[in-house]
């Protein structure tokens, strides 16, 4: 849904593989909200301009790059802080899913993880977020990448920014669920698949199973898929396939989707490849 006026405007919409999530894009100027709070949490980054709001006793500014959070029914302002006023994304979820992903890192019960601060200054925190939230724009984002950013990036914010985060479990070396979870993608590779499916699997939490992989494999599991993907496109390019009928047959969802992934991970067109294939 876009929401329009001369000078702002505003798109909403909900990631359907993130359940009840809503995500905001938007730019005000004039706009000023009064002290008011939210049921769930509000986590976002802040793309241009600048965004000042008071927050647990203190007047707070949030620029390009600065992360803005608030917890469950804190109250809260929010006005430009500068006459260009102000463009941000935005992800709300409820508490509970923050309590969840807190309580799956430890592997006991956990307490919602509150945070002291309205902003935050973390580069590598900052970028997740702003790519997720432009990623989901795209319908081409497969569920289990999808799934699998949305976990690091909450698993990064309460690890390095609650007030009093979980300890969180042993990773092992859990080889054999990994082996299983590898060659369950070698036979499910070109499904849309959930990082559910692959936890149920591995016999595990999402958040665990997350770390446990990319721990054993140096990858996250989308990132894995995605590589055997374009691999296996590889192989059918290869054999003779069209360009577009390996790309379906692997799980993109078109001829241009696959040809951006492939050129950035093996430096070249699908195209290129096809042509030294025929020419060798």
């Amino acid at each position: 849904m876009n929401l329009l006026t001369k000078q702002e405007s505003v798109k909403l919409w909900h990631s359907p593989e993130l359940g009840n999530i809503e995500l905001m894009h938007a730019k005000f100027v004039t706009q000023s909200f009064p002290p008011h709070s939210h049921e769930g949490f509000g986590v976002g980054i802040v793309e241009q301009g600048a965004l000042k709001f008071y927050y647990r006793g203190e007047n707070v500014v949030a620029s390009p790059g600065i992360i803005n959070l608030v917890n469950p029914d804190e109250v809260h302002t929010g006005q430009a802080a500068t006459e260009r006023g102000w463009i941000y994304r935005m992800f709300y979820f409820d508490a509970d899913i923050l309590q969840q992903a807190a309580s799956e890192l430890s592997g006991s019960q956990e307490k919602i993880p509150f945070f002291q601060t309205g902003i935050i200054h973390d580069n590598h925190l900052a970028h997740m977020i702003h790519s997720l939230h432009m990623a989901l724009e795209n319908p081409e984002l497969p569920v289990l990448e999808t799934q699998s950013r949305f976990l690091l990036m909450l698993t990064h914010l309460i690890k390095r920014h609650a007030d009093d985060p979980p300890a969180l479990t042993t990773v092992g070396r859990e080889h054999r669920c990994v082996n299983r979870i590898k060659e369950y993608i070698a036979s499910h590779y070109h499904e849309n698949i959930s990082i559910h499916q692959l936890a149920d699997v591995a016999n595990l939490s999402p958040f665990h199973f997350i770390r446990v992989f990319r721990n054993h494999v140096g990858l996250p599991p989308h990132a894995f898929l995605k590589q055997f993907r374009l691999n296996r496109a590889k192989a059918l390019i290869s054999e003779g396939w069209k360009i577009a009928d390996a790309a379906y047959g692997t799980g993109f969802t078109d001829q241009s989707h696959l040809s951006r992934h492939f050129k950035r991970i093996m430096g070249f067109t699908p195209g290129q490849y096809s042509n030294f294939i025929q020419d060798t």
